[in-house]
């Protein structure tokens, strides 16, 4: 049996992007509260209120990355990676639970349209615009590698397009007078973070559950496996995200002539890391002998 301890992470340490995007986003959603109060605007409220739950998200994804770093104990044996997992789901059920306050107050406003301050929400979503889109840069290098890192990235970046929906919002009432334009602006809001959050939510949902993760087929790494030099069979594999940025694999592999070449493992190993950035592997080796025949052999077997 062979096992690599090496671990993949991601390369960048972005404590200095939360600490800066969840304070410059708090102070926007202060601003939006108090703005959309005075101003009656249900569309400042609206993002006001997902903002929110992006501070709450950067924090949760803030925490489990800290969390993720704790080493291994004898209770928790892969430490505390998996809590990142439970971060980027809880931050994806925050923010359709959001869509729904959003949307029950939008049906409300079309049957009581509300007068607007037109030129405060054009003045305070402009604002928005700005701090989103710098938070949004400052995780754009690590969207590709971590899954928190990645829903941090797209919330901020959506929180922009959906600041100039809202000054377009503005615009149009100024032109038209048509209050009616703000509950719409909060609809098209809630479509916007129900379209972003949904592939955060399956996705995060996936590795809860132990799922494969999303960039790693397992059928080209079984027949990477099944060509390996003097591999019979493989079976039993198993592959699964221990925190949003370390995958691990167990498999074992049918090898008649028994022999244990250290050399050999470390190679699997080290393709598997570069290949599929698998970086926890551990390899079963077995002869196959049908007097003992391993009981994880059958395809239905876990």
């Amino acid at each position: 049996m062979a096992h690599d301890h090496s671990h993949s992470t991601s390369a960048q340490n972005f404590n200095a992007a939360f600490a800066i995007g969840i304070t410059l986003n708090t102070a926007y959603v202060l601003c939006e509260v108090v703005f959309g109060l005075l101003g009656h605007s249900l569309a400042l409220l609206a993002d006001a209120g997902h903002n929110l739950s992006d501070v709450l998200g950067l924090l949760l994804a803030w925490g489990a990355s800290a969390m993720a770093k704790s080493p291994p104990t004898k209770r928790r044996t892969y430490g505390l990676r998996g809590s990142s997992i439970l971060a980027a789901l809880f931050n994806a059920i925050f923010l359709l639970v959001s869509v729904g306050a959003i949307v029950w107050e939008a049906l409300r406003r079309f049957n009581a349209p509300a007068e607007v301050a037109a030129n405060t929400i054009i003045w305070v979503s402009l604002l928005g615009i700005a701090i989103n889109t710098g938070t949004a840069l400052m995780f754009r290098s690590g969207r590709e590698t971590d899954l928190n890192i990645r829903g941090a990235f797209l919330h901020m970046a959506a929180d922009a397009a959906i600041s100039a929906g809202v000054v377009i919002a503005g615009f149009a009432i100024l032109w038209t007078g048509r209050y009616w334009i703000d509950p719409v602006v909060s609809l098209l809001i809630s479509a916007v973070i129900i379209w972003g959050t949904w592939d955060l939510l399956r996705e995060s949902t996936n590795l809860a559950l132990q799922a494969v993760p999303k960039n790693i087929e397992l059928e080209k790494v079984e027949r990477y496996l099944e060509q390996l030099p003097g591999v019979a069979k493989v079976h039993d594999l198993h592959i699964w995200a221990m925190s949003t940025t370390e995958t691990a694999l167990t498999v074992h592999l049918v090898k008649p002539d028994g022999n244990i070449d250290d050399e050999w493992l470390a190679g699997i190993c080290d393709d598997l890391q570069h290949r599929f950035q698998i970086g926890h592997v551990t390899v079963q080796l077995e002869c196959g002998s049908e007097n003992h025949p391993c009981k994880q052999a059958a395809d239905h077997a876990v």
